[in-house]
């Protein structure tokens, strides 16, 4: 009983000594708020009357008088970059550089901002000169990051290769898989070029940055079909299941195609079975149901489509599964069937959609870097609604 007497007795000094901190608060504030120039209200009014070009004129003049105010000066910066208005952020981190007295750190922290508000607004020449004098100051793996940003835009795989490096020594963590992919770009260029003997050596850099890339294995069996090496290419091309089952989708394609040419086609048919087996995928299911029914007619061919579709319930499968029935059904079924058919057909349109595992951008093909967010392999090898059912 005397233990909570004594907290009810000192509730009131709490009380107390939280409403002197209150004033002390208080009257700090409205004693920093007299220094804040005339000219700090003046711009706030002006952005509060969304009359942003007379605000900025107002905070160009505070920064002229106190160059303590930098900092609002850069969050204003910000504000505008980030709402599109590129010029006026522009106009707002070009007037800090111009002044003689201002730090050297914040100095650097305005050349920065300005490079990203280039970087913004598309100006990438204007970009990589400003961030070409920052790779050694406080700034430098910023620099960098942004550095690699423009050389992808530009496609200048080279240059990527040389930054990725340079982050990477310079502590910013491992880049080791954008550089497996720079060489990709690179290979795949020179085998659309019709080079396959410049590809070939570029690919091996590729695996060396990255050992389980499996674009690089691809474009690898590609270089060594290109040059008349078919069973060499499907040996290379065999090695994406070592490293991916998923993935073997991907190149189903080509192997069945090089099978097709070294004249054993069932063995193609069958690897590509085994790999359904392990990881089902429509793409590849709408492979092997082609090669089977060319080989071993429309009741195997409905056979698979029937126990793929068993296994992985979808839609896309479904629609497999009428164009296989469609094949041998009685006409006076075949009106209904088509029917049903189409209307299945015409929405899978809209499942059968890669999708990006970090920002979520649909596209009809697969990217090995997303189209929205420009990361490097985030695309699963699978359909959407596939992912769906496995999830």
């Amino acid at each position: 009983m005397e233990f909570e007497l004594w907290w009810l007795l000192g509730i009131p000094v709490f009380f107390g000594l939280g409403w002197v901190a209150a004033r002390v608060d208080i009257r700090q504030l409205v004693s920093e708020s007299r220094t804040l120039p005339r000219a700090y209200f003046k711009g706030l009014n002006f952005l509060l009357n969304e009359q942003p070009d007379k605000a900025i004129d107002a905070f160009i003049e505070i920064v002229r008088m106190d160059t303590e105010t930098a900092d609002m000066h850069f969050a204003l910066g910000n504000l505008f970059r980030r709402r599109g208005e590129t010029e006026r952020a522009i106009r707002v981190h070009q007037n800090l550089l111009s002044r003689p007295d201002l730090p050297q750190e914040q100095k650097e922290h305005a050349q920065y901002e300005l490079g990203m508000d280039y970087l913004k607004a598309g100006l990438l020449d204007r970009a990589e000169e400003t961030f070409t004098a920052m790779v050694s100051g406080q700034y430098a793996v910023q620099a960098r990051r942004a550095l690699l940003e423009i050389f992808q835009r530009e496609k200048e795989w080279p240059r990527a290769i040389e930054a990725a490096i340079g982050l990477q020594e310079s502590g910013a963590g491992s880049r080791q898989k954008e550089i497996a992919q720079f060489y990709c770009e690179l290979a795949q260029d020179a085998l659309v070029h019709m080079h396959p003997e410049e590809a070939l050596p570029l690919l091996e850099k590729s695996l060396h940055a990255d050992r389980v890339n499996v674009r690089a294995t691809m474009l690898s069996g590609d270089a060594q079909l290109a040059q008349g090496d078919v069973e060499g290419a499907l040996l290379t091309w065999r090695r994406v299941e070592q490293i991916s089952v998923p993935h073997t989708a991907l190149v189903a394609q080509r192997m069945m195609d090089a099978y097709r040419k070294v004249g054993r086609p069932q063995e193609g048919v069958n690897l590509l079975k085994s790999y359904l087996e392990q990881a089902s995928s429509i793409d590849l299911i709408e492979v092997v149901y082609k090669a089977v029914l060319e080989l071993d007619g429309v009741d195997a061919a409905k056979q698979l489509v029937s126990t793929e579709l068993r296994r992985t319930p979808t839609l896309l499968g479904l629609d497999k599964l009428l164009e296989a029935r469609l094949m041998d059904a009685p006409a006076n079924l075949v009106p209904e069937l088509s029917m049903v058919k189409n209307l299945v057909h015409g929405y899978t349109q809209k499942l059968a959609r890669y999708q990006c595992s970090h920002c979520g951008f649909k596209a009809r093909q697969f990217y090995w870097q997303c189209p929205g967010c420009s990361r490097w392999e985030t695309y699963p090898p699978r359909r959407t609604e596939e992912l769906n059912v496995m999830n």
